[in-house]
């Protein structure tokens, strides 16, 4: 039992342990830790102590590195933080001066690693002593000298030279590669000789991969006086010579930097060669490419030196990605570790048995992090404390070239400790005896394999692509004044392109034709040029007969690389892709263009979609506007009806209302700008209301007016494809066409990649790029995509003048052009090692730049008139539009026909939805004021007079008393008469006590309407005011106008008398003595009640009571005195 607990708890345990691990120490990890940042001020701080010599060219490297830190926002630091490097200089190069600068001038300000620059042996070991004191990481950046071998993981050393270790292992690399098992040394002054010559004794002892070289004999001629005879260096070499073993199996190195002493020995040694066995001679201390040209004996030289060599700033670069990284890794585990420095007192250091200091924890990242700097791979060696850098090595042989000068050709490289070999046939010793049983060729002929590129002219075919190769016809003199004179032989014959070229190397060429004679120019003959220049070779320049770049066909080659294979040509200059089945025949250099592939489509100018005036504004801002616009015109209409001020019957006596409908009128017409008659709102709020809307509006309709030609315009083209997997590519049924280059890289990649759809697009593949991109320009076109590489197509589309060419999809089928070469050719890294110095020192760029930085659609500006005029197509949806409201007036039309008939008489019989004045007056109108109709069998009678609805209504007046009687009714004297009413009229008794109390009433109430039948006679028949006119009715805003004046001619029908003219004549002056004296009764009702209003707001609670009696008196009076009236 006890053992089942004790491994439960066990399990336990270890189960807490892991949840602690996976839970609990991620919860530190802040996604950015405030509180950290803002304690050390989001800056990281480094040290960097200065040397006491060479101040000025460390602190300037310094600063560039700085800089150029700060140009690329990339300081490879956490949550943005910025990196402060604090630079001290101890005043004197002793350790109390350098420990008192590092304590109180840099560890204070809580830096997180400190840069040291030594230029001595002893400032290293300061500096080894220092780090390993304070616990703070050093890295130091030795730029001569040994580093110091030692496992400090506080005190990094990064190398940026070579140290003499390493030399002396290049040194003995090469002498193990030549097979000499031993040699003499012979030192000149200059360059610390002795030691690289122990390092080199002592690694020849221990022996390279089972193979040991002695050193036998060693002339110091630094020792001996400065000015030494060449007799005596003469004597002495003869000495040493003979005591040395002969050869094939040794070799001398000579060390030194003395340019001087080591002219004299080498010019004796060239003497010496005649009469000895030949000896293999080596320079020992690293040269420079610039002082192998002042050495030109003995041949078989072997020499060696550092290329592409980094400044000190791309060390310091490094060294602060290094830094950056290490922080980076290190805060997302601990940032408080990280960030915030405990060692910021040289003399209180933190305890050692507490959590680890600041120092510590970042020297464990340092010494994990790796990455490819701009020195090359950056590693740190922990067994050596080093942070590994590459550099570069060349091996030199001097010899013979085909005018019989000296030359040096590369025969070799070391880097990471590895030899690699150039030209096996001129390994290990190729000395002039070897020259004189090899090759005869004449100054200035055809270069061959083996031979020095220097002096000899290489063969060169290219293929005409633009901008890479571009070609004119010569002048009359069959020269060229621009370019470089190239064949067009229109074959692949061998013989033929040897006569024409040795027709072309004579003084009077003119037997060749001028058909055959080209200038060619661009970006590669460019390119050509500056690597003869450098190469100090000529060339010969021809087009490839089959226009072709090559591929396997028929059981051979064709194209450029058939030519190589066959040895027609030496090299291949053009856009030249880089793929693998080329690869395995010929040679590329490295790439000095990047590019892939990509697909040139037409633009089409496609005809504008009906919704096209739409554009310039989203759907939902369509929709927006609309919503906004009704939602406006409701809360318009809503403060115009509960404002004392507004166009409402309760409002100030208007005789016009304003509903939701004349809203909606304004607010429509101030959105389009049209200038229709509306009703505008009288209360303040409204009208402001109303002038936020204009404001609203003028803004929209400025933005769409600026955006709709730009957006009808800017889209006249059509992608047709998306890119390398559209669905049209990939099924022929669709029938689109398209297709690439014959035999090009591109075919080559559909071939491999798509090979249904290289089946389909065979029959579609053109010669050359300009006949594929002719084929998309014709009318109608006759591809509608064509594919072939992207840098080829960006030019096309360039110089397009129509601008109807276009290229889509994203990038594939990522390549590179390279200058093509024979298999296994020596002349491929060293052309390699010229296009990649062309590229870092920007001479790519500027080629680049040269023949890419053309005007794109060059004839657009003529055709700007003519591209903003809009046709009736950009517009079709407004027609559109203005039909569709043709057909929606109608339907709206019948709407109003159908409630007429069905709904508005359902209305009418009921007592609810009878106050419709707020929202459209029209139906208000038609339930509150129609006259009955009459009965059917009235209607059928042919001899019947039509009725004529006479009324004479009050617009705002307030509602009878209860007890009152209607107004008398005038009637004629047929009994057929009927007298209409209001609704308000037949309303209950309560409803009018309760309408009685408000101020303003709208009673929609009529007098008596006369219908006056009498047959129609004579030619007052359809007079205006006469009987057998239209019924006529006076009536404003919903109800009858009491200021209206109701004026009728005494009908006209042929049955009445006299006395009927004069009882018109005598009503209708009672008519107009009705109306003064109703104007009169309105006006002292309005000023009673102004006055009733003002008594309200002044008298108290107590007193409001006895006002409605008040009211109620003046109102009967006022119905009193208009009834006496009448």
């Amino acid at each position: 039992m006890n053992l089942v607990l004790s491994r439960f708890l066990a399990y336990l345990h270890v189960g807490l342990q892991v949840a602690l691990q996976m839970f609990i120490y991620p919860c530190h990890l802040h996604p950015q830790p405030c509180h950290i940042l803002a304690r050390i001020g989001h800056t990281v701080r480094l040290g960097a102590l200065l040397p006491t010599r060479q101040q000025s060219r460390i602190q300037g490297a310094l600063n560039r590195a700085l800089v150029h830190l700060r140009q690329s926002g990339n300081n490879f630091l956490p949550y943005n933080l910025s990196l402060e490097v604090l630079s001290r200089e101890p005043l004197n190069g002793d350790p109390e001066s350098m420990f008192r600068c590092v304590c109180q001038d840099i560890v204070v300000q809580g830096v997180s690693a400190v840069l040291a620059f030594p230029q001595s042996h002893e400032e290293l070991v300061q500096v080894e002593f220092m780090s390993s004191f304070l616990e703070i990481p050093f890295i130091s950046i030795i730029e001569q000298g040994e580093p110091l071998k030692t496992q400090n993981r506080f005190h990094l050393q990064m190398m940026t030279r070579t140290p003499p270790s390493g030399l002396s292992e290049l040194l003995l690399a090469v002498l193990l590669k030549g097979g000499w098992q031993g040699g003499a040394a012979i030192l000149c002054p200059g360059g610390g000789n002795t030691g690289m010559l122990e390092e080199l004794e002592q690694r020849g002892h221990l022996g390279l991969n089972g193979a040991h070289w002695h050193l036998w004999e060693t002339l110091n001629l630094s020792r001996l006086e400065e000015n030494l005879s060449e007799d005596k260096v003469m004597e002495l070499l003869l000495q040493l010579l003979g005591r040395t073993p002969s050869a094939p199996a040794s070799s001398v190195v000579l060390f030194g930097s003395d340019p001087e002493c080591t002219a004299r020995v080498l010019h004796r040694a060239h003497q010496l060669s005649i009469a000895l066995p030949p000896m293999h001679w080596i320079m020992g201390y690293p040269l420079s490419l610039d002082s192998l040209h002042s050495i030109g004996s003995p041949l078989g030289l072997l020499a060696y030196g550092e290329v592409n060599r980094k400044p000190l700033n791309f060390y310091i670069r490094d060294t602060l990605q290094l830094i950056g990284r290490a922080v980076y890794a290190a805060t997302m585990v601990r940032p408080d570790l990280a960030l915030i420095q405990n060692m910021v007192n040289c003399f209180d250091k933190p305890n050692k048995h507490e959590l680890p200091s600041s120092g510590q924890y970042l020297a464990r990242f340092l010494w994990n992090t790796s990455f490819t700097g701009l020195t090359g791979p950056v590693r740190v060696q922990r067994s050596l404390s080093r942070v590994l850098t590459s550099q570069r090595f060349h091996i030199w042989s001097l010899q013979r070239d085909p005018l019989g000068q000296p030359s040096w050709v590369t025969v070799a490289s070391w880097q990471s400790s590895r030899l690699e070999l150039e030209e096996q046939v001129l390994w290990p010793g190729m000395t002039q005896h070897h020259w004189e049983d090899g090759p005869e060729i004449r100054p200035g002929g055809r270069w061959q394999a083996g031979l020095p590129v220097a002096g000899s002219r290489v063969r060169v075919v290219t293929l005409v692509e633009h901008p890479f190769v571009f070609t004119r016809e010569v002048d009359e003199e069959g020269q060229c004044p621009a370019g470089q004179l190239c064949l067009d032989p229109q074959t692949n014959s061998s013989e033929v392109l040897n006569q024409l070229f040795k027709e072309l190397e004579q003084t009077n060429s003119s037997s060749l034709p001028n058909y055959m004679r080209k200038c060619c120019y661009g970006y590669c003959i460019d390119l050509l040029e500056k690597l003869a220049e450098d190469m100090h070779f000529q060339f010969d320049l021809y087009i490839v007969g089959d226009g072709k770049y090559g591929a396997w066909k028929g059981g051979r080659w064709t194209g450029l690389v058939g030519d190589l294979l066959s040895g027609k040509a030496d090299m291949a200059v053009t856009s030249f892709s880089i793929n693998s089945a080329r690869s395995r025949v010929i040679d590329f250099t490295s790439p000095f263009f990047s590019t892939s592939l990509g697909i040139l489509v037409r633009s089409k100018d496609t005809a504008a979609p009906i919704g096209a005036f739409m554009w310039p504004l989203h759907w939902s801002m369509w929709v927006g506007i609309f919503v906004a616009l009704h939602i406006t015109a409701l809360f318009i209409t809503l403060y115009e009806w509960n404002s004392p001020f507004g166009m409402t019957p309760h409002g100030r006596n208007r005789i016009r209302v304003f509903s939701y409908s004349s809203a909606l009128n304004l607010c429509y017409a101030i959105l389009f700008g049209r200038t229709v008659a509306s009703k505008t709102p009288k209360c303040w709020t409204g009208r402001f209301l109303m002038n936020l809307w204009a404001i609203f509006c003028l803004l929209v309709l400025s933005s769409y007016t600026a955006n709709l030609a730009a957006v009808m315009v800017g889209e006249k083209t059509f992608e047709e494809v998306s890119g390398i997997h559209d669905v049209k590519l990939h099924h022929s049924s669709l029938g689109f066409r398209f297709g690439t280059v014959r035999e090009s890289s591109a075919e080559d990649y559909v071939k491999k990649s798509f090979p249904e759809m290289h089946e389909y697009m065979r029959r579609f593949n053109k010669p050359t790029t300009p006949d594929g991109v002719s084929t998309l320009k014709t009318d109608p076109p006759q591809l509608d995509a064509f594919i072939m590489d992207k840098a080829l197509l960006d030019y096309e589309v360039s110089i397009d003048a129509d601008c109807k060419l276009l290229t889509v999809g994203k990038p594939f089928a990522i390549e590179g052009y390279g200058i093509g070469l024979p298999q296994n050719s020596p002349l491929t890294r060293n052309v390699s090692e010229y296009v990649s110095r062309y590229k870092s020192e920007g001479y790519m760029d500027i080629l680049h730049d040269k023949w890419y930085k053309v005007v794109p659609c060059g004839k657009r500006v003529f055709a700007v008139t003519e591209t903003l005029q809009m046709g009736i197509q950009h517009f079709s949806g407004l027609f559109v539009l203005l039909c569709v409201g043709v057909a929606g007036a109608l339907l709206t039309l019948l709407g109003e026909h159908t409630f007429f008939r069905f709904i508005l008489p359902h209305l009418r019989h009921q007592q609810r939805f009878k106050y419709w004045l707020h929202t459209s007056q029209k139906i208000h109108r038609a339930l509150n004021m129609g006259c009955d109709d009459e009965r059917k069998s009235e209607f059928e009678s042919s001899d019947r007079c039509p009725t004529l609805c006479l009324s004479e209504n009050c617009n705002l007046h307030r509602l009878p008393p209860p007890t009152s009687s209607p107004p008398p009714s005038t009637s004629s004297t047929s009994p057929s008469t009927s007298t209409t009413k209001w609704n308000n009229q037949r309303a209950k008794v309560g409803r009018e006590a309760k309408e009685h109390n408000k101020r303003v009433h709208f009673n929609l109430e009529t007098l008596n309407s006369y219908q006056l039948q009498a047959p129609p006679t004579g030619p007052e028949r359809g007079r205006r005011g006469l009987v057998g006119s239209p019924p006529t009715q006076l009536c404003s805003n919903g109800g009858p106008n009491p200021s209206l004046s109701l004026v009728l001619s005494p009908p006209a029908c042929s049955g009445l008398s006299t006395p009927w003219e004069e009882e018109l004549r005598e009503l209708q002056g009672r008519i107009e003595e009705f109306r003064g004296q109703l104007r009169a009764a309105l006006a002292r009702r309005a000023e009673l009640q102004r006055t009733l209003d003002r008594q309200r707001l002044s008298q108290s609670q107590t007193s409001s009571a006895s006002n409605p009696t008040t009211t109620t008196t003046n109102t009967n009076t006022l119905t009193k005195d208009i009834n006496k009236g009448r």
